[in-house]
């Protein structure tokens, strides 16, 4: 297969007349400055790598302008997500998944980091099949056309010394030990099925939802397999205080004693952070993922992503909550917030934050084969209209510029994904109706229950 991009990004510049041939799933040959071949398709505007959107929460796309009707806080906000998670089940999740994971294709995501808590039935009842929840995504995922990395979720206490209530219940094992028994059939499942589009990996909800001495369990599993490893880290105060008060130490040195942090580690958010705790991700190479919508629809904070990167943490990006799903959004928000927090331009290139929405995410989710417009890589490709009301007039020398800044997702007009055309000219090639499938699987978990 070939394609011809009028511009394509290819990592320390935007190129013209690009040429890249596949063979199957992945890149085999990237030419510059040549005429298009016949038979090659046409790519108008800017190419990129396909996106990698690090961390996503798919059922929290059934919340979005629902939880915009009243005043509030993240724990206000929590209740209204637990009400929604309450009433899923393996096939509603599917059928909703497949839904927001088609939104993110035609956002020119190819590969999504689902972070996955949602496990058992009512009550914390198992499923006949312990993994259907998470089956039911990675099925979604295929459905949907892009790949998926599934960070089953540890998740244990509902704060730190509490038990789970309520939906929570859901959420847990009981011990970590519970845990990874069934997050192995789930790993070594998807690999003897032969499931090319899936990952498995791990996460640690978070140092309030799972006690210090299992933390280190999960961690062991995952660096056992050489898996990723994510982890809400320091979204909120209160939860630095907790651990503070419990073991005397941030949220970070505590990940940082359970052998949680490395190269194989994001750090979700990483919002409210010491110095010290800026070091010890730096100096570790813990990948941190940002999720600037989110962090601000809930009135998280302004994480310090430029110190986290000098530091030497790799930044990546997530739409996490879905309040939009835009990782050119998120992209130019870690550069715009920077300048709301100092009052300066210009902390980030737009190549900076282009790596940090491909190559940098896709790293983070175990595909450090993806992301990149060089042989080898997955052939993911994603095109930039830069003709459209937003990006007209940019000129070819700042079309990195117009996608970073300018640039929303609905600008993207085809993706490919492993080589296999999924949205063409603004239109998903195998979800006939992406709006009417986001009703009625949204519709199917909020609708008032009949009395």
């Amino acid at each position: 297969m070939q394609w011809h991009a009028q511009f394509a990004w290819l990592g320390d510049g935007v190129a013209a007349d690009v040429l890249v041939e596949a063979d199957g799933e992945r890149i085999s040959r990237i030419a510059v400055g040549v005429p298009a071949p016949p038979n090659a398709q046409r790519l108008p505007g800017l190419t990129l790598p396909g996106l990698a959107n690090a961390h996503s929460h798919a059922f929290h796309r059934a919340l979005r302008s629902r939880v915009q009707a009243q005043a509030g806080t993240f724990w206000t906000w929590r209740e209204q997500m637990y009400e929604v998670a309450g009433r899923l089940d393996p096939a509603s999740y599917r059928a909703l998944a497949t839904a927001v994971f088609a939104e993110m294709a035609l956002a020119g995501i190819s590969c999504v980091g689902e972070f996955h808590y949602l496990h058992h039935g009512p009550g914390g009842t198992p499923y006949a099949e312990p993994n259907a929840m998470g089956e039911a995504l990675i099925a979604a995922a295929a459905d949907a056309g892009i790949r998926i990395t599934l960070l089953d979720t540890c998740y244990l206490t509902g704060g730190i010394g509490r038990p789970l209530t309520g939906t929570q219940l859901r959420f847990g094992d009981g011990t970590a030990g519970n845990w990874a028994r069934r997050v192995d059939s789930l790993y070594e499942g998807t690999d003897k099925a032969g499931r090319l589009h899936a990952r498995v990996g791990a996460a640690v909800h978070s140092v309030r939802a799972v006690p210090r001495e299992q933390i280190r369990a999960v961690a062991a599993w995952a660096k056992e397999r050489r898996a990723p490893l994510h982890v809400h880290l320091s979204e909120q105060p209160a939860e630095n205080e907790a651990s503070m008060d419990a073991y005397g130490m941030t949220p970070t040195r505590v990940l940082a004693e359970a052998g949680a942090l490395g190269a194989l580690t994001t750090a979700v958010h990483a919002t409210h952070l010491t110095e010290e705790d800026i070091g010890l991700l730096g100096t570790t190479m813990t990948g941190v993922c940002m999720c600037p919508t989110t962090e601000r629809d809930l009135a998280d904070g302004i994480g310090p992503a430029r110190d986290l990167a000098d530091a030497g943490a790799p930044i990546c990006l997530g739409s996490d909550q879905h309040a939009v799903i835009d990782l050119f959004e998120e992209a130019r928000a870690v550069e715009l917030d920077e300048r709301l927090r100092t009052r300066v331009r210009g902390h980030w290139t737009a190549g900076e934050l282009l790596a940090a929405a491909t190559c940098n995410g896709h790293s983070g989710l175990g595909w450090p084969e993806a992301g990149r417009l060089e042989p080898g890589a997955y052939a993911d490709l994603v095109t930039v209209d830069l003709g459209s009301v937003r990006t007209a007039g940019s000129g070819p020398g700042h079309a990195a510029e117009a996608a970073v800044f300018a640039a929303t997702a609905a600008d993207v007009r085809h993706v490919v994904v492993s080589g296999r055309q999924i949205v063409h000219d603004g239109r998903h090639l195998l979800v006939d109706d992406v709006p009417a499938a986001l009703t009625a699987a949204i519709e199917a978990v909020t609708a008032p229950a009949a009395e």
